[in-house]
This record gives structure tokens, sequence and C-alpha cells, in this order.
């Protein structure tokens, strides 16, 4: 059982600002982690391949309780999309030009095997 003492607002102040540091810390791992992610060219791929299933992209309105659904896929999406742009911004512009280059080459393949 915790030992809160009401009365004690000097542990209370201390027990915040622990509180506060291990967010704080927290927060960073996860950004830290995720910049490794997006650091290599497989993890932006990754990364972009989860940004189109969630939706992102696109209108998430069906007209019926799918929209529902495709909301929550897309919130995801966002919170991703968030956490591109607190982490590393640049990685964002590069995985832009990574999948314009990718669907180049792939559009060019589907020329040649046309003939």
């Amino acid at each position: 059982m915790s030992e809160f003492d009401p009365l004690d607002l000097t542990g209370q102040a201390k027990a915040k600002v622990l509180s506060e540091d291990e967010a704080r810390i927290a927060r960073q791992i996860e950004l830290d982690d995720f910049k490794f992610v997006m650091d290599d060219k497989r993890g932006r791929r990754l990364v972009w391949r989860l940004l189109e299933k969630t939706g992102v992209f696109r209108s998430s309105f069906t007209g019926n309780s799918e929209t529902f659904f495709r909301e929550g896929a897309r919130n995801v999406g966002l919170m991703l999309m968030g956490l591109i742009h607190e982490a590393c911004p640049e990685k964002y512009t590069l995985m832009l030009k990574e999948q314009r280059e990718h669907g180049r080459r792939r559009n060019a393949g589907d020329r040649d095997n046309s003939h």
C-alpha cells in the first residue's frame, strides 16, 4: 500500500518532479528510438507503408459506420506523423523523395514490361 501523506507538500512536490523527469526521459527514449528507425532507408520504407495503411493521406469518410474504424486508423497515422515531425522532420522530406523515386522506378518497370 502507498505511503501517501496528504499533508506532506514537500514530498508531493518532489514526487511530482520525479514523475515529470521520468516522463521526460521516457519521451526522449521514444524519440531516439524513432530517429534510429528513420535513419535507415528500410525503416523509412516501413514507416511509409504504415502511413499508407492508416489512411493518413486519404479521406476516412464512407457514409456509414466504417468511417469510425477508418478514423481510428487515421488517428494512429496522424500520431505517427506528429512523431516524425517532432523527432526528425528532415527525414520526412527524404522519405517522400525516396518514395517518389521508388514510384518512378516501378512505373518505368511497368512500361518496360508492357512491350
